[in-house]
């Protein structure tokens, strides 16, 4: 009989830590973008949502991922509350991980900018009215997203903190390359 997985494979890390990174960058940018002004501020908004839409299409591949590799099962004796929490935050993830990418997509098409992607080529806009307060009202969707976002992000680190320092269960060293397997 094989042994249970206790990692995560090492797609799933570079999905994980790959996606958190973008996401660190996304908030730097629009800082930087928000700290300077002019072109170099514009380009900051450019490489914003040219990282955006990347992260929609590895969001969706994150997916795909998971569907074929699922999660692995919570610790024993983990109490039912807890893996509906851990649930419903991985799924909120995905919800505004998709969710924020596609308004900011919206807000450029109800605008009318273009979006280049790298540079690559320009990224299809969607079929929306031309309308500066609807791009207005998906810009706010989409700051407001970002906001629950921080608030699913802290909540995932407090538990991972919790699982490590207070739990003691492993759970962390399934995510984290280099922390020990606890016996």
């Amino acid at each position: 009989m094989a042994e249970p997985r206790n990692r995560y494979s090492i797609v799933s890390l570079i999905f994980h830590w790959g996606l958190a990174l973008l996401v660190l960058t996304q908030v730097l940018l629009i800082a930087a973008h928000e700290a300077t002004e002019g072109p170099q501020s514009r380009q900051f908004v450019v490489l914003h949502k040219e990282i955006g839409l990347t992260i929609l299409l590895l969001t969706l591949a994150r997916i795909g991922w998971r569907i074929a590799n699922p999660a692995l099962p919570m610790p024993p004796g983990t109490p039912q509350w807890q893996k509906i929490a851990a649930r419903g935050t991985h799924v909120l993830f995905y919800v505004l991980l998709i969710g924020l990418p596609l308004g900011g997509w919206a807000a450029s098409s109800a605008a009318g900018r273009d979006i280049s992607y790298f540079g690559l080529f320009n990224w299809p806009l969607l079929p929306l009215p031309q309308s500066r307060d609807l791009a207005g009202t998906f810009m706010d969707m989409h700051e407001l997203g970002v906001k629950f976002l921080y608030v699913l992000l802290a909540l995932h680190v407090l538990a991972a903190l919790k699982h490590q320092f207070i739990d003691r269960d492993n759970v962390l060293h399934r995510m984290v390359p280099f922390i020990p397997r606890r016996p």
